[in-house]
């Protein structure tokens, strides 16, 4: 891996309610260290931040809440439409964020973990999987997507598939993968997939040194 890591850093990604939080439980159920892309992404714009203060010199000081955090709403509202905007923001944060996973990654090869796991939604997205050792993709069928983010999130019909329109096709991030977790089935059959992929990534780190490998479906 180019990063130089002394351990095997795999991404974990997936579509909206495809079930990748269940996933990356079951992963820490099982022993294996998961760095959460979103609470790294909180810690680098916490107040006192250089990241903070990059924010609010860029889009204003009104980004900023009266109890000196982020107002993400006010921020959201400004970046919602502007590509431009956007991109200035991922700018500041984003190599931010990679340099605090690689960090956190190091500590848990320091306590002996030989890899971790690095949970993202937007792994394909921002081709930051192109810098993990391998890359999981937890998919479910359309069907079953579609339901379960209704119930979840209780929307009608339109509003689920708009929700599912708006990110990258699942199918997409399958052709990514190096790993894939069927997850349309019951917790226990997940939970079983994990397990397995987990044994597998341990055998092949073991035999190998990486989990690299051509893609396939685990």
């Amino acid at each position: 891996m180019s990063t130089n890591q002394p351990g095997v850093i795999i991404g974990l990604t997936g579509g909206i309610a495809t079930g990748k939080s269940t996933v990356s439980q079951f992963f820490r159920d099982a022993g294996v260290p998961v760095i959460d892309a979103d609470q790294l992404a909180r810690e680098i714009v916490a107040p006192g931040t250089p990241a903070l203060r990059e924010i609010a010199e860029t889009f204003g000081d009104e980004v900023i809440a009266d109890d000196g955090t982020l107002d993400r709403n006010k921020l959201g509202d400004r970046i919602f439409q502007d590509h431009q905007a956007r991109a200035t923001l991922n700018a500041i944060t984003h190599p931010r964020i990679a340099e605090a996973m690689f960090a956190r990654a190091r500590e848990e090869f320091e306590r002996s973990h030989q890899w971790v796991i690095y949970d993202a939604a937007l792994l394909v997205e921002t081709g930051t999987h192109r810098f993990l050792d391998s890359l999981i993709v937890v998919h479910c069928s359309e069907q079953t997507q579609h339901e379960r983010l209704r119930r979840r999130d209780n929307l009608d019909q339109a509003q689920a598939q708009q929700r599912i329109d708006a990110q990258m096709a699942l199918d997409e991030k399958l052709q990514a993968a190096d790993f894939v977790i069927d997850n349309d089935g019951d917790l226990e059959d997940t939970k079983q997939q994990v397990e397995q992929l987990k044994q597998r990534i341990d055998d092949l780190i073991e035999t190998h040194g990486t989990a690299s490998q051509p893609r396939e479906n685990s």
